[in-house]
């Protein structure tokens, strides 16, 4: 699996294309989510020239994976659409928390099948280019079944507040700690640099 880091503006149009077209045919076509469509195309007002994605591409060259990556500083999903899933909390808007959305890993070819692996070696991806941003923490917007993905990998993630139906669905707000108990999880310990533990004050 080839996995791509780039923002939109670095992309290729035909590129670009080929990852809304991914993001129709799993988000609408088999999650079926009440997204703006366009001649096929999944695009949203998030999806701006300096939005941060992670693309994974398979041995046949087709993508098979993708990831969003907001800063809370900026306009971004959970802030913008869904800030009631916070329970009354402020969202959040600092540096170090970015915003993982439109993450799915799923090979397309012969219809939809998911990986366990595969999706380990994304969110691992997502989680490595969001610390290189400076990221310590990272905030989504996700159906329930994620919960149950996260905990399964041994990812540290917990609820930012209870779940709320939206379009029928049970959805939440997740915290994903970007911490050694994750990196661990999923792989990356060697390529994301933790900040060091606070000294003890005993």
């Amino acid at each position: 699996m080839q996995t791509i880091y780039s923002t939109s503006k670095e992309f290729t149009p035909e590129f670009e294309r080929a990852v809304a077209v991914y993001r129709h045919k799993i988000f609408i076509e088999r999650l079926g989510w009440q997204l703006p469509v366009q001649d096929g195309l999944e695009r949203d007002q998030f999806d701006r020239p300096d939005t941060i994605y992670v693309v994974a591409k398979n041995d046949e060259g087709d993508i098979c994976g993708c990831a969003r990556l907001l800063p809370t500083t900026s306009p971004y999903l959970l802030g913008e659409v869904f800030p009631g899933l916070m329970n009354g909390a402020p969202v959040p808007c600092q540096h170090d928390v970015w915003e993982l959305s439109r993450f799915a890993a799923a090979d397309l070819k012969g219809g939809v099948r998911e990986n366990a692996n595969s999706s380990r070696h994304l969110l691992g991806a997502a989680v490595v280019s969001a610390a290189a941003h400076g990221a310590s923490r990272l905030i989504t917007v996700s159906p329930l079944g994620i919960e149950r993905l996260l905990a399964r990998m041994g990812v540290h993630a917990h609820r930012a507040g209870p779940p709320l139906f939206i379009d029928g669905k049970p959805v939440f707000a997740c915290w994903i700690e970007i911490d050694a108990q994750t990196v661990q999880a999923l792989g990356v310990a060697d390529l994301v640099t933790l900040p060091a533990p606070a000294p003890s004050t005993h």
